[in-house]
């Protein structure tokens, strides 16, 4: 017979490590970026096998993109090739529900779900022009539209905040956490679009593992 434990509050604090994958997505296209995310998280303890995770995590990816331009040289017709390799450091803060289920002694699988905010600290766009006319690369100048390297947040391209909301899942054996899961962008990051139509959202999905102090 199983005898039913008495209710105590607990934190429960973590170092957390592992792969993400970031998709910033628009009608028409997509930006992958993969990369590693560290970070401290904590776990309040609550009754019948619940529990409220949050923490302070810092994710750093790289993405390369090719963007295509129609030529504007009268010579060429052919369509200019821009590529971007970007680097991105943001701090992720997730609030998340999750329950708790004993499969075998201390084996237990659990699922989780709620909303994380992601803070942009920089997303540094490299550009390489070598396989663009000099009048395209002007006239994309005369649109405003940049050439050169910089920091998409400080040239305000993108908004710094991100809301997400998650779902996941994975299974802890004493103080060894591994999960996965998927986090759905929920509000557009782009803050001067080229076209005022366009929009973007950031999701992503991520495999880490995490170790109980």
């Amino acid at each position: 017979v199983e005898v039913k434990e008495d209710y105590q509050f607990a934190t429960i604090w973590r170092w957390e490590t592992g792969y993400t994958q970031l998709n910033q997505r628009q009608d028409t296209s997509s930006l992958y970026l993969h990369g590693v995310r560290l970070g401290a998280t904590v776990d309040f303890k609550l009754p019948y096998h619940f529990s409220i995770q949050t923490g302070v995590l810092a994710t750093l990816t790289y993405g390369r993109n090719n963007q295509h331009w129609a030529s504007i040289s009268a010579e060429s017709a052919q369509v200019n090739l821009m590529q971007h390799n970007i680097v991105q450091l943001q701090l992720t803060i997730p609030v998340r529900a999750y329950y708790n289920i004993v499969l075998w002694k201390q084996l237990r699988m659990f699922f989780y779900a709620g909303p994380q905010l992601q803070i942009g600290l920089t997303s540094y766009d490299v550009i390489n022009t070598e396989q663009m006319s000099n009048p395209t690369i002007q006239w994309l100048e005369q649109q405003g539209i940049a050439t050169q390297a910089h920091d998409r947040y400080v040239t305000r391209d993108l908004y710094r905040t991100n809301i997400q909301f998650g779902l996941g899942g994975g299974f802890e054996w004493e103080r060894y956490r591994l999960q996965a899961g998927y986090d759905f962008g929920l509000n557009n990051i782009i803050k001067t679009p080229i076209v005022p139509s366009h929009k973007m959202n950031e999701w992503g999905w991520m495999c880490t593992f995490s170790y109980q102090l």
